[in-house]
């Protein structure tokens, strides 16, 4: 397979383990040019992206800004602050107005489920899901299939646990579906009133009490509360949750096993997990970072792949 069964990239549900292996491969000759001294390749001369992002995004807009630099893309970037958006102009206008320019790409943020599919329907350009609600974020979830192949050798058989504040979680949803996808057994962790009712059928166990889940796993991925997203309080209070369910180094001894520490950031210490723990070698949680980077130009790449290949 040497191009992406899809146009877009709009979550995880919509494109195939072959997809995901070939933005794998392809990830895997990024992360080698970028960390040679020179680290911009000339691949996207010809390809302007512009980045929106209609709600704040400090890591995710970074990684995708420096992606695109390194490809040599003309990147044009948005903030829903700033803009007509606050003057009640619809999406579509202002998408396309931006696709007057000549924009190939857009790599969107939106609070709105299914906002990038939408899109999709209604615009000449490649779309990107840099995060729709607490729907998907299919890159975050690439880096961090990407990031525990690289520490294990194979995401295939591996146990991974996702802990914290799954109901309002679109790195849940998008990791649940790739690492299935990649054949992983996947078990959510987290207080009852944060697990989403319609988790057993994505064929994903429930485990509550955290010594137990991690007992189970090879990866404990840990998310924070998405306070922001919480319309009422779900749990007493944020101590009492970093009791129950916070990650510590006691934790880990306690193991008679090693396992790999993730975090999607940006990282509560002292709440979802402690410092000791976020900067020990279990976890992986800068090579995360790293690797989003190269990730993230493997899905633009082979993206624009497209739109060159239809255009000729």
């Amino acid at each position: 397979m040497s191009s992406l069964s899809v146009d877009h990239l709009l979550g995880i549900k919509y494109i195939s383990a072959e997809d995901i292996q070939l933005i794998f491969e392809t990830a895997d000759q990024f992360k080698e040019v970028i960390n040679r001294p020179i680290k911009k390749v000339p691949s996207l001369r010809d390809i302007t992206i512009a980045n929106l992002f209609f709600e704040n995004s400090t890591r995710t807009r970074l990684s995708f800004e420096l992606a695109e630099k390194r490809l040599s893309a003309d990147v044009i970037n948005f903030s829903a602050a700033s803009s007509s958006v606050k003057k009640g102009e619809t999406l579509i206008d202002t998408v396309n107005n931006i696709l007057s320019m000549k924009v190939d790409m857009v790599v969107m943020r939106h609070p709105n489920p299914g906002a990038g599919l939408f899109l999709s329907k209604h615009v000449k350009a490649s779309i990107v899901n840099a995060g729709d609600g607490a729907h998907e974020h299919p890159t975050q979830a690439l880096l961090d299939c990407f990031s525990i192949r690289e520490r294990l050798g194979d995401v295939a058989g591996k146990k991974v646990v996702i802990v914290g504040d799954i109901l309002h979680s679109r790195v849940a949803l998008s990791n649940i579906f790739a690492l299935q996808k990649l054949g992983a057994s996947v078990k959510v962790c987290g207080p009852k009133t944060l697990i989403p009712k319609y988790i057993d059928k994505l064929g994903v166990e429930v485990e509550l009490n955290l010594e137990k889940a991690l007992q189970w796993c090879d990866v404990a991925n840990m998310l924070r509360v998405q306070n922001e997203r919480m319309d009422s309080s779900y749990f007493p209070s944020t101590r009492e949750y970093s009791l129950q369910y916070g990650l510590t180094k006691a934790h880990l001894e306690k193991l008679d096993k090693e396992i790999v520490v993730m975090h999607p950031g940006p990282i509560n210490r002292g709440v979802e997990i402690t410092s000791d723990v976020a900067d020990s070698e279990q976890a992986i949680i800068l090579d995360q970072v790293e690797n989003g980077v190269a990730v993230r130009m493997a899905v633009i790449y082979l993206l624009a792949s497209k739109i060159n290949r239809d255009d000729r």
